[in-house]
């Protein structure tokens, strides 16, 4: 062997080295990549599991699905819009301007028939009012006096009438004496009635200074308190935003009822008595029974509707003024579904199918689905959705009668799975 042949045995062939190593090198790259992602996964699972855990169930409100009977009302025949109105409200004021001394109600309070509302300045009224006990005592004292002196008239009278029998008086005094009671008589009589005005002056300055204490006409909730003390009020606008023309609004709630407004079309679908649903658009989910008072005898010609008005058959603290409502008029009337309870209870029969908030349902036609609370988890089940029941929807299979579902599944459908343990907090 050559010595050029040695060399070149000794030489290392690079591209051979470099060709074996490359598989190392990915296979390295790829397993340390691969750790990393088993790490963060276990990461983020702790992470999410933890939270969970922390978390503890999660509140729910919930309704129970009920049947419907037969002798239940009709499905709705005409839907409308309106508001709650109240029949008697009132903003209270005074009847002669005057400053606020106090107010003594502040909104949401509760007041009684007669109860004390402000206090006004009542020194003027005060003032005329000892004026005028002034002004009668002085016309009873006159009263006094003339009658004294009629008494005295009266006696010289007599002595002139006896001195005129025995010729020793004259026709002259008589007739002086006579004239003299005659005028002491008609004094009495003006003396007496500037008595009967002074009593009766002093009468209207004692009810002024009664009104300078404002009442409640009646009883109800104070909505508005429009008045403070030192302002100025009068029962009529003085202009320059200075003087205030009420101390409070007060509403009588057990005169709540809605007005609604509907088509001129379709009124003829209204009658008095008829049965209505009325949904407050705060509580969508609950339905209050109500009928129809009357209906307005007369038209919009702008907006082509008639106003309804409408009664709650039942009082219920969550309604309150100007609220908004949708209102289902029903078809059947409260007389036709009227009977003896014998009757009622023979022909009574539940209609297939259960009735559940439309809220709780979610899902598109064909995938339509509830959220069911079974020993306090969360459970899907899927459902067949037969109709529309005003604010409620009739389930027709999926969900039996009594059983409890998640009601406003809007706001918890992002946080609920089956199995996730939640609290009924209703």
């Amino acid at each position: 062997m050559d010595k050029a042949e040695l060399v070149n045995r000794l030489k290392i062939d690079r591209e051979e080295t470099a060709s074996s190593g490359r598989p190392l090198k990915w296979f390295i790259a790829i397993a340390v990549v691969a750790g990393a992602a088993i790490a963060s996964y276990s990461l983020g699972l702790l992470d999410a599991i933890a939270p969970t855990a922390e978390a503890g169930p999660l509140p729910v409100e919930t309704v129970l699905a009920q049947a419907e009977s037969s002798s239940s009302p009709g499905d709705s025949v005409l839907d409308a819009t309106g508001y709650v109105v109240a029949r008697r409200q009132a903003t209270v004021s005074s009847k002669v301007t005057a400053k606020v001394i106090d107010v003594l109600v502040e909104e949401g309070m509760v007041v009684e028939r007669g109860q004390l509302l402000a206090v006004l300045d009542d020194s003027i009224p005060k003032a005329r009012l000892k004026l005028a006990e002034s002004q009668l005592d002085a016309a009873k004292a006159a009263l006094a006096e003339l009658q004294v002196n009629i008494r005295q008239a009266r006696l010289d009278l007599s002595r002139t009438e006896n001195l005129a029998e025995r010729n020793l008086a004259s026709q002259a005094d008589l007739d002086r004496d006579t004239l003299s009671v005659d005028g002491l008589m008609a004094r009495l009589s003006r003396t007496a009635r500037d008595i009967a005005v002074s009593e009766r002056s002093l009468a209207l300055q004692r009810q002024e200074l009664t009104d300078m204490e404002i009442r409640a006409p009646f009883g109800g909730v104070v909505i508005a308190k429009a008045a403070q003390p030192g302002e100025m009020i009068s029962p009529v606008s003085a202009g320059g935003g200075f003087t205030r023309t009420g101390i409070c609004t007060i509403v009588d709630m057990d005169s709540l009822e809605v007005e609604v407004d509907v088509n001129e079309a379709y009124i003829n679908r209204v009658y008095p008595d008829q049965p209505v649903t009325v949904a407050l658009n705060a509580y969508p989910d609950d339905d209050f029974p109500a009928s129809v008072i009357a209906t307005i005898p007369a038209a919009d010609r702008n907006k082509a509707t008639v106003r309804v008005r409408i009664r709650f058959l039942e009082r219920d603290a969550r309604v309150l003024p100007d609220m908004g409502v949708r209102v289902s008029f029903l078809e059947r009337s409260q007389e036709e579904r009227s009977q003896a309870p014998g009757q009622a209870a023979a022909q009574a029969e539940t209609l297939p199918g259960v009735l559940v908030p439309a809220s709780a349902v979610s899902g598109a036609d064909g995938a339509r689905f509830v959220w069911v609370v079974e020993n306090q988890t969360a459970q899907r089940r899927d459902v067949v959705v037969a109709d529309s029941v005003g604010s409620r929807v009739r389930i027709a299979d999926g969900l039996a009668d009594g059983e409890r579902v998640v009601a406003r599944l809007d706001a918890e459908q992002g946080a609920l799975a089956n199995g996730v343990r939640v609290t009924v907090v209703n």
